[in-house]
């Protein structure tokens, strides 16, 4: 069931973390409040980003079992908050990045860590989905959440992802309070995902993937230099470009640009062009103004 694109159960999820917002400052397990000192409408932003499968959302409703609008009271916090764990489970995860790549060294390395149970898959970290990962991160945290602590072993850090998966991989990490520990390294060893070194390697991680496409930027604009045509074909044509930049004077997104243009030839013919082919036929249009200009 879902209700203004919020998934039922999401409410406990944003309610796991206290507000950061210092005029609300809900502690968990409680609604936002407004500064009137009413149950707020939605949850604040800050609050409701800090939970990866929300964190692009503009909004979040408060659910009508919180009673909008109703006089905020702090509600019941969970009896596990705070308590020490007991027990201590270690699960593995392995990845490569093609069906070629073999995972037994990885698989032989989580073996000698004493793992209690493995994920592997094979697929890249350019996947929108990965679904070994996602569910050893969710079986970690439903442990957890019964009162035991819970490591996440990898072999290295790159079986993870890069960029803002690592970020956001760390949020859940954090959220859950489930531990990580990489096996082999710079970075080998145990880790507090919401500790600075993890911080550090996501944004690491980031920078690489950003230096690796500028790389390949300057090898396409190389290429056309050389006569050589990069990417799929033209969809574009002097009308679209006419009606594209007449909506840019109108200061529109390129989102909203693309859902007013129609591709008139070619195997696209009928579709939208995407925002990014917006973006590169304006930029074109620019490029060969300014230089005849």
């Amino acid at each position: 069931m879902q209700q203004s694109g919020l998934v039922s159960d999401d409410f406990t999820r944003v309610e796991a973390h206290a507000c950061p917002m210092s005029t609300c400052s809900a502690p968990p397990s409680s609604p936002c409040r407004t500064s009137k000192g009413k149950v707020a409408i939605q949850y604040h932003t800050a609050r409701f980003r800090l939970v990866p499968a929300l964190a692009k959302a503009l909004n979040v409703p408060t659910p009508a079992v919180r009673r909008p609008g109703s006089v905020w009271s702090e509600l019941p916090r969970p009896s596990n908050a705070g308590a020490e764990p007991v027990g201590h489970v270690r699960l593995g995860y392995a990845r490569a990045s093609t069906a070629r790549q073999s995972l037994a060294a990885q698989l032989d390395s989580l073996a000698e860590a004493e793992v209690t149970r493995v994920f592997s898959e094979k697929i890249s970290t350019r996947a929108a989905q990965r679904p070994e990962l996602e569910a050893a991160v969710k079986l970690a945290g439903e442990i957890r959440s019964s009162g035991v602590a819970v490591t996440l072993v990898v072999h290295q850090h790159k079986r993870l992802g890069r960029g803002i998966e690592l970020a956001m991989l760390a949020e859940q990490l954090k959220t859950a309070d489930v531990g990580l520990e990489f096996l082999a390294g710079e970075l080998q060893g145990s880790h507090d995902p919401s500790g600075i070194v993890f911080t550090v390697l996501a944004a690491m991680s980031g920078m690489e993937r950003e230096y690796i496409r500028d790389r390949t930027l300057e090898g396409h604009e190389s290429a056309r230099r050389r006569g050589k045509i990069i990417g799929g074909a033209t969809v574009g044509d002097e009308s679209m470009l006419s009606m594209a930049l007449h909506l840019r004077e109108q200061e529109m997104s390129l989102r909203d640009i693309a859902k007013k243009l129609v591709i008139s030839k070619g195997k696209k013919k009928g579709q939208h062009p995407s925002p990014a082919t917006v973006m590169r036929m304006l930029r074109e249009h620019d490029e060969q103004t300014a230089t005849a200009s």
